[in-house]
């Protein structure tokens, strides 16, 4: 495994050291100011509250090249969509923290994975419920982006339909599913339908 540059931040000199104590011995880790030219691959910062002024902070970081790992007091009155813009992918309280938690959310961070709390897990789905209900489905939109039309001829081509059937199964003009077609090919840089199709299934939009 490739060594992981971590940086990291917190607000007061004891906690950073202790911080920096508890990941010195840790395999692949290696400890970077955030300073440096070279961006961390993981940021660890440690927060008592986290709110709108916490996410200004965390840009004045710039962007880690995997994400940042929060380690919080008790609090959280953050905009979950604002925290997974800036990169957020781990968040451990305080209370429940330990060193072998801490390299571990690292370590699945840098993997592409991520860590939450129940508690926030529960806010994350209900935001992304309400963002659904409240945004999108009034814009005739998915949480993918794309028009629960678009949605649904992907699929059915997914599926091994042609222009004709899928227009029939939809009840929309061959015209329309061809335009459909031709505006994310356009929309995604893509040669051709086989080429949507695929490019869908890998981003996991059906």
């Amino acid at each position: 495994m490739r060594s992981i540059r971590v940086a990291v931040h917190a607000e007061d000199p004891i906690t950073s050291i202790g911080l920096i104590s508890s990941m010195e011995k840790a395999p692949h880790i290696v400890l970077v100011s955030p300073e440096v030219d070279t961006p961390a691959d993981v940021v660890v910062a440690f927060l008592d509250t986290v709110n709108a002024a916490t996410m200004d902070l965390l840009r004045t970081f710039g962007t880690p090249g995997d994400g940042f790992v929060l380690i919080v007091g008790s609090d959280w009155q953050a905009d979950y969509s604002k925290a997974a813009e800036l990169g957020v992918r781990a968040v451990l309280w305080r209370s429940d923290f330990s060193r072998s938690r801490l390299v571990s959310a690292i370590l699945l961070v840098k993997g592409g994975g991520a860590h939450f709390p129940s508690a926030l897990q529960g806010g994350l789905l209900d935001h992304v419920k309400r963002v659904q209900k409240e945004i999108l489905a009034p814009r005739g939109l998915t949480s993918s982006g794309l028009s629960a039309r678009e949605v649904d001829v992907l699929r059915l081509a997914a599926d091994g339909y042609g222009i004709t059937e899928i227009s029939q199964k939809l009840a929309y003009s061959e015209r329309t599913i061809k335009n459909v077609f031709y505006g994310l090919m356009k929309q995604f840089d893509l040669k051709n339908r086989t080429h949507v199709v695929s490019y869908a299934i890998r981003a996991g939009v059906i």
